[in-house]
Formats: structure tokens, sequence, C-alpha cells
């Protein structure tokens, strides 16, 4: 087996450029919330509350599931937590 060299986890585990580029987007974006919502230092349902979802949803955030979320939710979770998300586009 020949072996492989990636620049992120989700080149490697992703079909697709486009499909790894939103995942590492997505998760940073989760990281992000994640460190804000810990930093607060509130139980899981006062946290929910802040953020405007359910705890089970707040529990699949902290948890990392990434594929639970939409890149567009998690921008209006972020948006909610106090956060700003910015987008760099290269060439």
């Amino acid at each position: 087996m020949e072996r492989q060299d990636f620049a992120n986890v989700w080149d490697a585990l992703e079909n697709t450029q486009a499909e790894a580029a939103s995942m590492a987007m997505r998760s940073n974006v989760i990281i992000a919330i994640e460190q804000t919502v810990r930093g607060w230092n509130v139980t899981q349902t006062e946290a929910a509350r802040r953020l405007g979802v359910t705890q089970p949803r707040l529990n699949d955030l902290l948890r990392g599931r990434v594929h639970n979320f939409s890149l567009d939710a998690l921008i209006d979770l972020a948006a909610r937590a106090g956060l700003s998300v910015r987008l760099d586009i290269a060439a």
C-alpha cells in the first residue's frame, strides 16, 4: 500500500475536495463554539437555552458531531454565542 500525505484529516476522510473543505470549516466553527460554551461555566441546559437549541442538540455540538450540523446552522449558533465568523477565500 502506498503512503499518502494529506493537508488535514478531512482531505483523507471525504470523497471530494469540496466535501473536505466544508467539513474543515464546520469543524473549525464547532471548536470555537465549544470553547466559548465551556468558558461560560454553566450547565448544558443553560448553555442550550442561550443558544436557542435543545440540550441533546448542544450535546451533539460539544461532542464534535460535525456531520449533524450544516455550516449555516453553525454560523447561526456562533452568532448566538457572541462570535463572528469570517470566510477567507484564496486562489
